[in-house]
């Protein structure tokens, strides 16, 4: 499964900007892109790991809820 570097702009909307077969090109990758983009406002740089371009927006949409605090 591929590795993808998406830009998640305001409102949810999504951009794929690039594939890679090995999780360690698409970290160097999308830390250039945060470097790029270090002191102004805008997109999140994120990695994804999928079956498929699809399969990745999904996963970036899902809301997570937070996990318990303390001793629940």
């Amino acid at each position: 499964m591929p590795y993808y570097v998406f830009a998640v702009k305001p409102f949810a909307q999504l951009e794929k900007l690039a594939e890679f077969p090995a999780f360690k090109e698409a970290s160097v990758h999308a830390k250039s892109l945060r470097a790029a983009q270090a002191g102004r406002p805008g997109d999140r740089i994120k990695v994804m790991f999928a079956d498929n371009p699809l399969a990745a927006e999904d996963m970036l949409l899902q809301v997570r809820e937070a996990p318990p605090d303390g001793d629940d």
